[in-house]
């Protein structure tokens, strides 16, 4: 999965291309999401007639007040006249909450379909793509973008209903009065259509652009509170404040763009209104004043003119909130469209696991273009048995980790698991086989038994308990406000880092997984609580095919084969004790650990746990 990028188009195709766009998202739009709400669209259409039919009554009762009331002095028409004007605003009142609800919940109801889509697609999305979309952007595009499309959809579908009928019904009763004066009172309007449109792409534009940077925005602030503990260690709170401010200010730089942008149609609009409604008074007060036309059906003109001034406004805006909408819609159809790089085969068949041996067989694989993480890499992990990694940094042990999951596909050669190629197997099967202990741990705002439950929903009480034990946790979680019941806070900031990690074995240790893969599963315990997981570990591990990212000793010497690695290759192999004989790498690792625990403790015989790399 990868971001989408636009090509510039030519100012000469530009026009083109947005039309094209706008008829293909909106296309989109009402077949998807739209079509489904047909049945609440038909009924809020129909309050909408009867919104527009009542809107149309109004000046139909201004020609009777005038003449009856005004003019004749009739009493008996008073009441008859005044029940008739409290009916139509009744009718008029309800028909309008009901459109109003109905339409809401088709807005409401459109974007979130369209947010569970954008989530199961990017929960789905692997690994690969997250680590260049920043979390604040994809936010932003949940939250602002979503917003806008339900502003857009909801504002759309209302005015193009209920204005568009309104402004029929009150056309209708101006030709009905005097079709000539109804003509000269909106000749003007068509003129407007050449700056609506303008205005319309310059507020998609614009739109694309404040949403771009209201993502940057979020991912700042994302940034910035997720590392506040490296963000005051290093004194830096003036440089964020001035990283967000620079963004903030440009948010609000484009927002006030968009309101010119936006308002901009109003003095267009009201010139217009006023030289109709010029026009209108010379022409249609004279006609009153040489007696060729009644008062009343004069005034009842003029209403209906004012009142189909403000559908005109709308239908006006239409098209700039349309816009405002297509540039959203754009961004979300960008991730809904983008296609997995990791997927099953058609054909897949669950991984049927007997021993749990892993294979690589010449395998290469590169994050990016002409930068190679492994070269052609063969190793096997037996059945049963524990397999280390060590090596320096970027030597390509998480990348190993990674790729039997299927977090990432290999560029070239293969992966087995029992001979199975991990890519002919469904990814629940694989993933299901396998639990994974992280060094970077990550916990959910939720009670402590639902982290340690977490990909298995179903263990016990029992099961929970037993493995908090294993895992050196059970003690701190029974101290804890609420035990087992303690909301962890987010991102588990409510414990400490030991203890986030001994929640997290606890949850491996529940999944009872045939195979373990241990990236420094220990690198934030103290000694004490190390020796504890250590031992739970060595249970756990009991026939077990596991794979381990050593960086500590005490992990490294006891496992069944150690691969030493070096820029994406194995340089070494071997237990512990054959490796010191081999007087290489492994040896010389060994040997500098060893010095630095001397150096450190003093005591020769009683080595202390250092990073390999």
């Amino acid at each position: 999965m990868t971001e989408t990028s636009v090509a510039s188009e030519k100012p000469a195709k530009a026009k083109l291309a947005l039309d094209t766009t706008t008829k293909k998202l909106l296309g989109r739009l009402i077949r998807v999401y739209v079509r489904p709400q047909l049945k609440r669209i038909i009924m809020a259409i129909i309050f909408m007639v009867i919104v527009a039919g009542c809107t149309a009554a109004f000046p139909q009762l201004i020609k009777p007040i005038i003449n009856e009331i005004f003019v004749s002095k009739n009493e008996d028409a008073l009441i008859p006249i005044a029940i008739a004007c409290l009916l139509v605003f009744a009718a008029k009142g309800a028909a309008d909450y009901a459109q109003s609800v109905l339409m809401s919940i088709v807005g409401h109801r459109i974007v979130a379909d369209i947010q569970t889509q954008l989530f199961e697609r990017l929960i789905d999305a692997p690994l690969a793509y997250f680590n260049t979309a920043a979390p604040g952007a994809l936010i932003a595009r949940f939250i602002n973008d979503a917003g806008l499309l339900r502003s857009a959809v909801s504002t759309s579908l209302t005015s193009f209903g209920k204005d568009t009928f309104t402004l029929i019904g009150l056309v209708s009763v101006m030709f009905y009065e005097d079709w000539q004066l109804s003509a000269l009172a909106l000749i003007a309007f068509p003129t407007a259509i050449l700056p609506i449109v303008r205005v319309g792409k310059r507020m998609r534009k614009v739109s694309g652009s404040t949403q771009v940077e209201v993502g940057k925005l979020t991912t700042v602030l994302d940034e910035a509170f997720q590392g506040i503990r490296s963000v005051k260690a290093y004194c830096m709170e003036a440089h964020e404040t001035k990283r967000a401010g620079r963004t903030i200010d440009e948010v609000f730089h484009l927002n006030v763009k968009a309101a010119r942008t936006r308002a901009s149609l109003r003095p267009v609009m009201e010139i217009l209104s006023g030289l109709a409604i010029v026009a209108v008074l010379i022409y249609g007060g004279n006609q009153v004043i040489d007696d060729v036309r009644d008062p009343g059906s004069f005034f009842a003109f003029i209403f209906a003119l004012l009142l189909a001034y403000e559908p005109v406004k709308k239908l006006a805006r239409l098209h700039v909130n349309l816009q405002e909408g297509m540039a959203a819609a754009q961004r979300l159809f960008a991730i809904l469209d983008e296609k997995p790089t990791i997927i099953e085969k058609p054909d897949a068949k669950a991984l049927v696991l007997s021993a749990g041996e892993v294979v690589f067989k010449n395998v290469d694989f590169s994050y990016h273009k002409d930068a190679p993480a492994t070269y052609d890499l063969s190793l096997t992990v037996p059945a049963g048995k524990t397999v280390a990694l060590v090596g320096a940094s970027g030597a390509g042990k998480s990348t190993l980790l990674n790729l039997i999951p299927r977090f990432y596909d290999v560029t070239s050669g293969e992966i087995t698991i029992d001979g199975q190629n991990v890519r002919d197997v469904t990814l629940k099967s694989l993933r299901n086989s396998i639990a994974l202990v992280s060094q970077e741990v990550l916990l959910f705002d939720d009670t402590v038994r639902a982290n340690i439950a977490y990909g298995r929903t179903d263990a016990s009480e029992d099961e929970i308990i037993a493995a908090a034990k294993h895992a050196g946790a059970h003690e701190f979680i029974l101290d804890l406000p609420e035990g087992y019941d303690t909301e962890v806070g987010p991102r588990g900031g409510k414990l400490s880092g030991g203890q986030r990690q001994r929640v997290a074995i606890a949850r491996a240790m529940v999944r009872d997984a045939s195979i373990l893969l241990l990236d420094e599963a220990t690198s934030a315990l103290d000694s004490e609580s190390e020796r504890k997981v250590q031992a739970a570990l060595g249970t756990l591990m009991a026939g077990k095919t596991t794979v381990v990212i050593a960086h500590r000793l005490s992990t490294v010497v006891e496992a069944d084969i150690i691969y030493v690695m070096d820029n994406g290759r194995v340089i070494e192999s071997g237990a512990h004790a054959e490796l010191l004989a081999k007087d290489g790498a492994y040896a010389k690792l060994y040997a500098l650990q060893f010095a630095e625990q001397n150096e450190d403790s003093g005591e020769a015989g009683d080595l202390k746990v250092t990073t390999l790399a």
